[in-house]
C-alpha cells in the first residue's frame, strides 16, 4: 500500500530533501492518508510528518524549513494500524537519543507480542502502529552497524514488510529490508534510491535492481550492498526502466485517469507489439514452461482481484471459446482458502498491475505448492508476481497513477488474449488459423478505441446532468456481464453512490425488483453478430426495465437500429468481434464514472479509503 522513498548522495544540500519530497509525490496513488520525511542532520534525524495528504507536509515544512542533508528517507501512508493522525504517520523514532528514524510498508502480524515484550522492558510508546514496534526494537538493536542490526530484527518478524531505516552516526546510508512487499534500488552516479517502485527515482535515473524476497540493501553514494536474511550475500537483477519521468505526469490533463483513459490505443498497441516472431507465431515473454507442458494444460484457473478479476472473466470466455480449455476465475484472496483442485496440468495465471498485489502472490505461491504451472499478467517489470511465476507475460501500458484502473484494464485484457491464442496456437489445426484471424482484427483496436475516444461529448453531458444520481445499475450478457461490473466499480470507486452490475439475464430472477421510475440502467449490448441470439435477448431486457420506468442507456454498436426504439440514450462503439467488444464499450463508463465523480467536485485519482497497490492481505 504505501509509497517508501530512501536517497543518499554526496552533497550535503537540500539535494536529500527534494529527491524525496518529488519520489513521495510520485508515490502519493500508492496512500494519502498521511506522509513523512526523515533526513540525517549532524548527530541527529530530524524528522517532519503530517497526516492528510502531501501537501500538508509541504506546508509543514515551508513553515519548518528541515536542515540541508545527503540523506534521507520519506513516506506516505495508507492506514493499516493506527488511524491516519500526525502521531501515526511515518517515519517513526526508536530510542530516546533522537538518532534513529524507520518507515515501513506492510503489516507485521506478531507487532503484539513484540509490543509487549518491550513495554515490559519501559520503553513507551508513540503511536498505535506496528511500525513503532519495528522502530524501537531497531534502536535497541543497534550496535553501530545499522544492516546487521536490521538483519538481527528482522528474523523476529512475521508478515509483510518492507523497511527502510536512518541512523545519525551512519549519516551516508540508507538500509532497507523486504519480505512479501515491494521494494526496488535505484543506481545513480554519486547517488543511490531505494523505493517502494521505480517511480519514487524515475526522475533521477532509469537504471535499477531488483531485490528478491527476504533480502536487506545498503545503499551508501557509491556503493549497493544485497545481503539475504541469514547474512550470506546476495546479487540484485539489473534493469532499465522502459519509460521516463514524463510519463508519470499529468501531460497536460486535468486529472491522470482523464490522461490515462486517452492512453488506452497506446496501452492496447504497445501490448500487442512484438508478439509474433518472424514465422507469425506468437510469442510470450519469459517462458519458463515447455510446449509439451502447456499442450498437456487441461485447466486454467484465473486468480486476481478488483478490476483485474473482471479482466479474468472476460478472459475465461475467450480462452474457453479460442483453445477449448475449461477455465475457472477465481478471487485471489479466496482462492488459498477453498481448498482448490489444481495440480500439475493445471495453468494458473495471476493478473496484477503492480505484480504486488498480496493476495494474488499468496495465491501463485500456493499454486505452485500444489504442482501447478504460473503464468502472470503484470504491468510493472521486476516486481514480484513476475518472479514467483513460471512465465510472464507483461502488459506495456506505462505507468498508471490514478487508483481507479483504466488503461491497465485494457491492457490485462489484451495480455489475456495474447495467451489465449498463444494456447491455441499451440493446437493447431484450425485452432492455429482462426487464432491468426484474431489476431489480424486484435491489431486494428488500438485504432478503434482511438476512435471512439473522439465521440464522448455526449457521455460526458449526461454524466453531469446525472451528478445528483444516488443509484446506477449496469447489465451485460456473456463478456458485456464483466463490463457491466466494472462500470459499476468505477463509479463506487469515484463517486462514493450504490452502483452494481448484473448479468442481464438474472434480472427475472431477482433485481428486476430495484427499478423504479427514473431509475439510470447502463445496457451493454452485444453485437448482432454475437453467437445463440444473445443480442434479441438483451433488447428483450431492455424493453423489460423500461416498461417498468427505467432510464435506459445502451451502449451498442454502429448500426445497430434495433436498440433505438427502447434506449432513452445511446452510445455507440465501433463494430468488432464479439468476445474483442470489451475492448470498446468499457471505455463511455470509464468516461462516464470520471465525468460524473468530477461533476460532483470528487477527487478521481484519489479516491477516499483506497490505495493504487494492494500489498497487505
Amino acid at each position: 500500500m504505501c509509497g517508501i522513498v530512501g536517497y543518499v548522495g554526496k552533497s550535503d544540500d537540500q539535494k536529500a530533501l527534494d529527491v524525496v519530497m518529488e519520489g513521495l509525490a510520485r508515490l502519493e496513488y500508492r496512500g494519502y492518508d498521511s506522509a513523512g520525511v526523515a533526513l540525517v542532520s549532524g548527530d541527529e534525524v530530524e524528522v517532519r510528518k503530517r497526516s492528510g495528504k502531501l501537501a500538508n507536509l509541504i506546508a509543514e515544512i515551508e513553515a519548518h524549513p528541515m536542515d540541508a542533508s545527503r540523506t534521507a528517507i520519506g513516506h506516505t501512508r495508507w492506514a493499516t494500524h493506527g488511524g491516519p493522525t500526525d502521531e501515526n504517520a511515518h517515519p517513526h523514532r526508536g530510542g530516546t537519543d533522537g538518532k534513529f528514524a524507520l518507515i515501513h510498508n506492510g503489516i507485521i502480524e506478531n507487532f503484539h507480542s513484540l509490543k509487549n515484550e518491550l513495554l515490559a522492558d519501559g520503553i513507551e510508546f508513540a503511536s498505535e502502529t506496528d511500525t513503532e514496534v519495528v522502530a524501537q526494537l531497531l534502536a535497541r538493536e543497534f550496535d553501530g552497524d545499522l544492516t546487521e542490526s536490521m538483519r538481527r530484527v528482522v528474523q523476529r518478524l512475521e508478515g509483510a514488510f518492507t523497511l527502510l531505516a536512518v541512523h545519525a552516526d551512519q549519516p551516508g546510508v540508507v538500509v532497507g529490508a523486504r519480505r512479501n512487499s515491494p521494494l526496488v534500488v535505484g543506481l545513480g552516479e554519486g547517488e543511490n534510491f531505494l523505493g517502494s517502485d521505480v517511480a519514487a527515482f524515475i526522475g533521477h535515473t532509469r537504471q535499477a535492481m531488483e531485490m528478491e524476497q527476504d533480502q536487506i540493501a545498503t545503499i551508501t553514494p557509491d556503493e549497493v550492498k544485497v545481503i539475504n536474511f541469514d547474512g550470506s550475500p546476495a546479487e540484485g537483477k539489473r534493469f532499465e526502466v522502459t519509460w521516463d519521468a514524463a510519463a508519470a505526469e499529468k501531460g497536460g490533463y486535468d486529472t491522470f485517469m482523464e490522461k490515462e483513459i486517452n492512453e488506452q490505443p497506446h496501452a492496447v498497441g504497445d501490448t500487442l507489439l512484438g508478439r509474433t516472431g518472424d514465422d507469425g507465431s506468437l510469442v510470450l515473454d519469459e517462458l519458463r514452461i515447455s510446449e509439451d507442458e502447456l499442450e498437456a494444460v487441461d485447466r486454467i484457473t484465473i486468480v486476481a482481484c478488483g478490476t483485474a478479476a473482471y479482466a479474468g472473466m472476460v478472459a475465461k470466455y475467450a480462452i474457453e471459446h479460442w483453445a477449448r480449455i475449461p477455465v475457472e476465475v477465481a478471487l485471489a484472496h479466496e482462492f488459498r482458502y477453498c481448498d482448490p483442485i489444481v495440480n500439475e496440468r493445471t495453468l494458473v495465471v495471476s493478473i496484477s498491475q503492480s505484480g504486488e498485489t498480496m493476495d494474488t502472490l499468496m495465491a501463485v505461491k500456493h499454486a505452485s505448492e500444489l504442482g501447478a504451472r504460473t503464468i502472470s499478467i503484470c504491468n510493472t517489470h521486476g516486481s514480484t508476481i513476475p518472479r514467483e511465476s513460471d512465465a510472464v507475460l507483461y502488459t506495456h501500458a506505462g505507468p498508471e497513477i490514478a487508483v481507479a484502473s483504466t488503461k491497465a484494464f485494457l491492457a490485462q485484457i489484451t495480455a489475456c488474449y495474447i495467451l489465449g491464442l498463444y494456447l491455441a496456437q499451440l493446437r493447431g489445426g484450425t485452432y492455429a488459423e482462426d487464432a491468426k484471424a484474431v489476431l489480424a482484427e486484435l491489431q486494428e483496436v488500438p485504432g478503434k478505441i482511438e476512435e471512439l475516444l473522439g465521440t464522448m461529448d455526449r457521455v460526458r453531458e449526461i454524466a453531469r446532468f446525472m451528478a445528483d444520481t444516488r443509484s446506477v445499475l449496469f447489465l451485460g450478457r456473456q463478456v458485456g456481464f464483466p463490463v457491466a461490473m466494472e462500470g459499476a466499480l468505477k463509479l463506487k470507486e469515484l463517486a462514493y453512490i450504490h452502483a452494481e452490475g448484473f448479468a442481464a439475464g438474472e434480472l427475472k430472477h431477482g433485481p428486476i425488483a430495484l427499478i423504479d421510475a427514473g431509475q439510470p440502467v447502463f445496457i451493454v449490448v452485444p453485437g448482432p453478430d454475437t453467437p445463440h441470439g444473445l443480442h434479441g435477448k438483451v433488447v428483450s431486457n431492455i424493453q423489460e426495465i423500461r416498461a417498468r420506468g427505467a432510464r435506459t442507456l445502451v451502449i451498442a454498436q454502429e448500426g445497430d437500429e434495433a436498440v433505438v426504439p427502447f434506449a432513452d440514450e445511446v452510445i455507440r462503439v465501433p463494430h468488432t468481434s464479439p468476445l474483442l467488444q470489451p475492448l470498446l464499450t468499457v471505455v463511455p463508463l470509464q468516461v462516464f464514472a470520471l465525468e460524473l465523480s468530477t461533476a460532483k467536485g470528487l477527487d478521481v485519482d484519489q479516491p477516499r479509503n483506497l490505495a493504487k497497490s494492494v500489498t497487505v492481505e
